[in-house]
C-alpha cells in the first residue's frame, strides 16, 4: 500500500493527477483526426482526449461556431488544436499531420453526386496517406471506410456471412448510380495501394449505418435516417434491411485498432442487421407520441431478409457493442435535446427492455 500525505496546498492531489496523465495510453502521443467536427470524428476526438492524446483536428474553418462543441470537450483547452485544412489541399494536410504519431482519416464527402463524392474521397485519402509517410513519425493510419465498400455485390449468396474479405462490386455500384458506395470502395482501395507503396501501417474500420447521440449541433445524414420516421416526413418505411451500430462503438473501434499492436486489415463495425419494419417498431414503442409509419412502401414483394454479418474481429479486441434499441433511444433523445425534434406531451415508455429488437 502507498500512503500519500496530503499537504494543505493540495500538492499531493496535483501529483496524483499528473501521475494519472502520465500513465494514460495517449500520454506524450499526438494524433491527427481529419474532419474532426463530424459525427464519428467528434466522438473520436472526445475519446482520444480522455485517453490523454494531444489531438490535431482538421476542419474547414476553426472559427466556425459549429466547431464549438469540440473546444468544450474535457482536455481540449490543453491538447486540442484545430487546423484549417481542405482534403484537396496537400500542403494543409501535410502541416496538420506533421509530428503526429498516428492519423485517423475520418473525413469524407457524403453524397450521391459523383463529382462531389468520388474524386474528393479518393484524392483526399491519397493525400492523407502520403502526408503520413512524409511525416516520418506516424506509426499507424486508421482509415474510416464504410459498409458501402463491403456489401454492394448482387452475386453474393444470401447464406454467405459478410466479413472483412467481402468487397462491393464497383461495376454494380456504377450501374446502379450508387456513387457513395462506389466512392468509398475506391477510396479504400486507394488507401491500401498508397499505404503499400509508401510503407505505411494501415488499418481500416468499416462502420455500418451509425446511430446514437450527437455531439455536433448539426443533423448528419444517418441521424436524418431516424428523424424522418419521427417528424412525419416519411409516411411509409421501405422494404429494406440495414445494419446499425452506435457512434460510441465506432469511435472505440478506431482507438482500439490504433492501440492494439497486432491489429491488421479491415474491421467490420456493426451491432446487428434489421429490417426497416423492426426499426420503426422500436421507435414506435419507445416514442408513441410521434407519427412513426406503420405501413411498408412495398406491399407486393416478400419481406427482405437480413443478411448475415460478423463483428468478431472487433469483439476479439474487447469491444462490447451497445444494443441497437439503446442506440435508437439515445439518438431520439439527442435530437430532442438539440432542438431538431419537438418534444410532444405524451407519455414515453420508461423501460427500454420492453422492446425486443
Amino acid at each position: 500500500m502507498t500512503v500519500v500525505v496530503v499537504d494543505d496546498d493540495g500538492t499531493a492531489a496535483a501529483g496524483a493527477v499528473q501521475q494519472q496523465q502520465q500513465t494514460s495510453p495517449g500520454h506524450g502521443q499526438t494524433v491527427c483526426v481529419t474532419g474532426a467536427a463530424g459525427y464519428i470524428a467528434s466522438w473520436l476526438v472526445k475519446l482520444l482526449l480522455e485517453r490523454g492524446y494531444t489531438v490535431k483536428g482538421t476542419v474547414r474553418n476553426p472559427d466556425d461556431p459549429k466547431n464549438a462543441h469540440l473546444k468544450k470537450l474535457d482536455g481540449a483547452g490543453d491538447r486540442l488544436v484545430l487546423y484549417k485544412a481542405d482534403l484537396l489541399d496537400y500542403d494543409a494536410i501535410r502541416a496538420a499531420v506533421a509530428g503526429c504519431h498516428g492519423v485517423f482519416h475520418t473525413a469524407s464527402p457524403v453524397t450521391d453526386d459523383p463529382e462531389q463524392m468520388v474524386e474528393p474521397a479518393v484524392r483526399g485519402t491519397e493525400y492523407v496517406i502520403k502526408a503520413a509517410a512524409d511525416a516520418c513519425t506516424v506509426r499507424r493510419v486508421v482509415f474510416t471506410s464504410s459498409i458501402g465498400a463491403v456489401t454492394m455485390d448482387p452475386n453474393r449468396n444470401p447464406d454467405v456471412v459478410v466479413d472483412e474479405s467481402c468487397w462491393s462490386d464497383l461495376e454494380y455500384c456504377k450501374n446502379t448510380k450508387n456513387w457513395y458506395c462506389y466512392g468509398k470502395a475506391m477510396a479504400e482501395q486507394a488507401a491500401w495501394d498508397v499505404a503499400k507503396e509508401r510503407g505505411i501501417d494501415l488499418v481500416v474500420v468499416n462502420p455500418v449505418l451509425v446511430v446514437g447521440p450527437l455531439l455536433q449541433p448539426t443533423v448528419n445524414a444517418s441521424a436524418v435516417h431516424i428523424l424522418k420516421y419521427l417528424d412525419g416526413s416519411a409516411k411509409k418505411y421501405a422494404n429494406a434491411v440495414q445494419a446499425y451500430v452506435d457512434v460510441r462503438n465506432v469511435a472505440d473501434a478506431h482507438v482500439r485498432v490504433f492501440e492494439a499492436p497486432g491489429a491488421t486489415g479491415r474491421y467490420l463495425c456493426a451491432e446487428r442487421v434489421l429490417h426497416r419494419e423492426d426499426v420503426v417498431h422500436i421507435l414506435g414503442k419507445l416514442f408513441p407520441e410521434y407519427p412513426v409509419p406503420t405501413r411498408c412502401s412495398d406491399e407486393v414483394n416478400p419481406r427482405k431478409q437480413p443478411y448475415k454479418m460478423t463483428n468478431m474481429k472487433l469483439q476479439n479486441l474487447g469491444l462490447q457493442f451497445i444494443p441497437v434499441k439503446d442506440s435508437l433511444y439515445e439518438t431520439v433523445k439527442s435530437l430532442q435535446e438539440k432542438g431538431h425534434l419537438p418534444l410532444l406531451n405524451k407519455e414515453i415508455p420508461a423501460e427500454l427492455n420492453s422492446v425486443i429488437a
